[in-house]
């Protein structure tokens, strides 16, 4: 993997939070929305700056937020102000605390965070309660545009994918290339000759498979593009029982379970190459 490797689109970074405040399996809630979120919460091997500055390197444009309750061995302070100060324009930050500060030292932080320094993504106390805290962080979420400029979070696919549909008597197959629970994108054989097919034409069953689920839905075509090598690009819209755009419940559901785990384990796994790779240079760092 390239050093230099970015990631494209927009994701929001957890730093430190406690499980009990944010656990895990909310996050799969927020790529529903349409936030892709990550908990880095393990500085063991890995000192924590250096996590924060690989994360910004490799996916910039991104959110983080700070839980200031933590004891990660910084002064959050400090530590918040020089990565402020240091990836200034390239990163969003907030900061979380648990509820139970007084009026007068919420004042302070508040001053602090959001005037002094000048964080973008707040200051935000949360409740202990899970639920409201998972409202808190969604509204938050939102208000700072955490999906960025996709509505849904997309998913590139390896040759596994694929779709298959009938037209005009002749079965067109090939490659879907990625997938949303809104779109994907169809890259037909180019070993075989298919009909063209008009823009914006309903084909009314599709056969996708993607992750080893396959499902049947209707789809629009609605951009087509030539590519190098005398290859096409067709990007189709997923239409619902109703005639609306998406998926019907019950297999957005599963889509979206297998888009969550190809996305975060190709971001996990970048991001973790990059630790790796620094602590070969720095071998006695701790």
């Amino acid at each position: 993997m390239d050093a230099k490797t970015e990631i494209e689109g927009r994701k929001t970074f957890f730093i430190a939070p406690d499980v009990t405040f944010l656990p895990e399996s909310y996050l799969g809630e927020f790529l529903a929305r349409g936030y892709e979120a990550y908990i880095i919460r393990d500085f063991r091997f890995y000192p924590i700056y250096e996590q924060v500055r690989i994360i910004v390197e490799t996916c910039p444009d991104s959110i983080l937020f700070f839980f200031i309750d933590a004891d990660v061995g910084v002064d959050w302070a400090k530590f918040i102000k020089y990565i402020q100060t240091e990836f200034e324009g390239k990163v969003l930050i907030g900061v979380l605390y648990a509820k139970g500060r007084s009026a007068e030292q919420k004042t302070v932080l508040e001053k602090y965070y959001l005037f002094d320094l000048g964080l973008q993504c707040g200051c935000i106390e949360l409740e202990f309660n899970k639920e409201k805290n998972f409202a808190i962080i969604d509204k938050v979420m939102y208000a700072n545009q955490a999906c960025g400029r996709r509505k849904n979070v997309r998913a590139i696919c390896d040759s596994s994918s694929s779709a298959n549909f009938i037209f005009q008597g002749v079965v067109v197959k090939g490659r879907v290339s990625d997938i949303s629970v809104s779109h994907f994108s169809f890259i037909p054989d180019p070993n075989y000759t298919f009909p063209d097919i008009p823009l914006y034409t309903k084909i009314d069953e599709v056969t996708v498979t993607f992750k080893g689920f396959r499902f049947k839905v209707p789809a629009s075509l609605m951009i087509q593009r030539e590519l190098e090598g005398g290859k096409t690009l067709q990007v189709f819209v997923m239409l619902k029982s109703n005639g609306q755009q998406g998926l019907d419940e019950d297999i957005a559901e599963k889509v979206r379970e297998r888009i969550y785990i190809t996305v975060t384990d190709k971001v996990k796994e970048v991001l973790l190459e990059k630790c790796k790779a620094w602590k070969q240079e720095h071998p006695t760092a701790q």
